[in-house]
This record gives structure tokens, sequence and C-alpha cells, in this order.
């Protein structure tokens, strides 16, 4: 492959409540190397996390020189994105119910570590800037994300940039309130959308029908062990045709419609990307998800939206990362 001796490369990192996935790309965003991805192990603690990230850039670096002939002077800094509110000025994560973390200097931890010029950006804003850079929503002026995972991350990019907000909080859509006295969400607030329709409420959904229904293809795939049933399990019997998965996908996708419709109205965008493991039951999940999005938008807000899966896979959050180390820095060099 020719080298372009004088490209830059800029690592990226995606944190997030199970994994860890880093890798690298050229600042132009032309291709990806060594895309890496690890279980994250929150529970061992922050520092053992912060190690181990190291650690990953590292092997990162070395597998793309390996690739590209470059040298270790080529990469000119770190992107991370991490879950939760963070002060992006300090770079410290200010609270991440997934991880137990609080007011932990994430940024200048890595930095330390690698011994590069580090920024630290929200995760699911990151997957939302690598989707609209590269991915499912190119040439979109308004772009609204949703990585639904262990929980769910929203990320809102106008003209090309993450809109933050007033103090870096915008985009939390996991965190809007969809039933006034519903669940009780990690964050410790009643009815959000996270407490329903993320990766870890979809499973929860589906053990508590199963509670009561007897027969599934779920209750079959798991050995009749429910607490196994994950929400990786729930898509793969909704393909199947299982009446019950089928069902909780339906219902997942009524949820999310209804937050997507409150999104529509709000900040009117012309992309909506939903990315993680969700996107995996397909039409499944997309026809109701639409159709509840036109019942509860305006007409015009609906017509002028692309509702759609994202197109990154695993690396959005990694591209976004890129990216925002890219915006940070190199536009100022």
């Amino acid at each position: 492959m020719a080298h372009h001796k004088d490209q830059r490369f800029i690592i990226g990192v995606d944190l997030g409540g199970t994994n860890i996935v880093v890798g690298a790309m050229p600042e132009d965003g032309s291709t990806r190397y060594a895309l890496r991805s690890q279980p994250t192990m929150a529970e061992l603690g922050a520092e053992a996390v912060v190690a181990r990230i190291v650690q990953m850039v590292q092997d990162v670096m070395t597998v793309t020189m390996a690739e590209t002939g470059a040298k270790r002077e080529a990469f000119v800094g770190v992107g991370v994105g991490a879950p939760g509110p963070i002060d992006r000025e300090n770079g410290v994560v200010t609270i991440a119910p997934n991880l137990g973390w609080k007011d932990f200097p994430l940024r200048d931890r890595i930095a330390a570590g690698v011994g590069l010029p580090t920024t630290l950006d929200n995760d699911a804003n990151c997957a939302t800037l690598g989707e609209a850079w590269i991915g499912a929503g190119r040439g979109g002026r308004a772009v609204v994300g949703m990585t639904i995972g262990t929980g769910i991350g929203g990320g809102l990019v106008v003209d090309g940039h993450i809109w933050h907000g007033a103090s870096d909080v915008a985009g939390e859509i996991g965190h809007t309130t969809i039933d006034m006295h519903g669940r009780r969400c990690k964050c410790g607030n009643y009815g959000c959308l996270e407490a329903y329709a993320s990766g870890t409420n979809i499973a929860e959904r589906a053990r508590e029908r199963l509670a009561t229904d007897g027969e599934s293809a779920l209750r079959r795939m798991v050995g009749g062990k429910l607490e196994q049933i994950t929400a990786q399990t729930v898509y793969e019997a909704a393909r199947a045709g299982d009446e019950i998965a089928l069902d909780v996908v339906k219902e997942t996708a009524a949820f999310l419609g209804a937050g997507i419709a409150n999104l529509l109205n709000t900040f009117n965008p012309d992309v909506v990307v939903i990315a993680g493991g969700v996107t995996q039951a397909g039409d499944a999940l997309f026809e109701p998800l639409r159709a509840e999005a036109r019942r509860r938008a305006f007409k015009p807000a609906f017509d002028a939206c692309r509702i759609v899966p994202g197109e990154l896979g695993g690396a959005a959050g990694v591209v976004g990362a890129v990216a925002t180390f890219a915006q940070q820095h190199l536009a100022k060099a």
C-alpha cells in the first residue's frame, strides 16, 4: 500500500459500559487501522480501565506502524469518547452510571499514560459525529444519533460539529422522560427512555414476559436459564420469528419511536441514525419505530427526516473520537 510520508494519524478510543474499542485513522478519515476491542470490566475500578486503554492504544500504534510504515512521530494525538455527561474543558467524566464513575479525570490519565495530547467527549456524541462524517448521516445538516447498548446514548451534530449545549449535556436522549411514573433508571430518575429501550432493559423485559408466558424459543436458547438472556438473544429469537421476542422488539420500537418523535419536533433533523445491537433486529424494529414516530411527530418534521441504522457498526465511536480530536486540535494548527 502506498504510504503518504507526511500523513498524520489520530487514535480513537471508544469507552463503553461493556467494551473498549480502539483504532487509528489518518486525519482525512480515509481508512481505519488496527481496530481492537476488549471487555471494559468496570468492576475492577477506574485505574484498571485506564491501564487497559493505555495498553490498547500502544498496541494499536505498533500495529498501525507495521501496516503503514509510519513512525511514532506521525501519531498526533488520542480522541476519547466516554459515557455520561462529561466536562470537556477539564477532561473529566462527570457521571457515568453504567461504569459507576463520578468526577474521574480520564483525559489526563490517558494523556499521561500514552504521552500524547488527548481530548475527551461523550461516547454517543462521538458515534454520532462518526456517522455524520463518513457513515449513514453523510450530507445531513442536522443529525441526531442514538446508540443503544448498555444504556442509551445520544448526540446532536449541526453543520458537521457536535452541539454540546451550555454545559456539555446536549443530546442526552436516553434520559428524556417517556413515562412520568415509570421504571427507575440507573441515573436515579423514573421513566427515562433508557429504562425501557436500552439493551439491558430489552433483556429484562423479555425475562419479565417469560416469567408469566411459558413457551418461547428464548427459553430454549438459554436452556431454561432466564438470567442468561441478553438483548442479543432477543434479537436472534425475533429474527427467527419467536412471538414473545417479536413483541418485546415491537414494544421497544414504540418507546424509541416516541422518543424520536420528541426529537423530530424539538430539533427537526434531516437524519436520525440508530446504532448499536438493536439494529440487528432489522425491519422488525425499524418499521414499527418509523410508524410510531410518524403518528407522534408533526408531518413536515417526519417527512423531512430519514430514520436509518448506522453504517459504521462498532467502529462509529472510534471514527467520531478521531474526528473530535481533529476538530479540537488540527483546526487550531
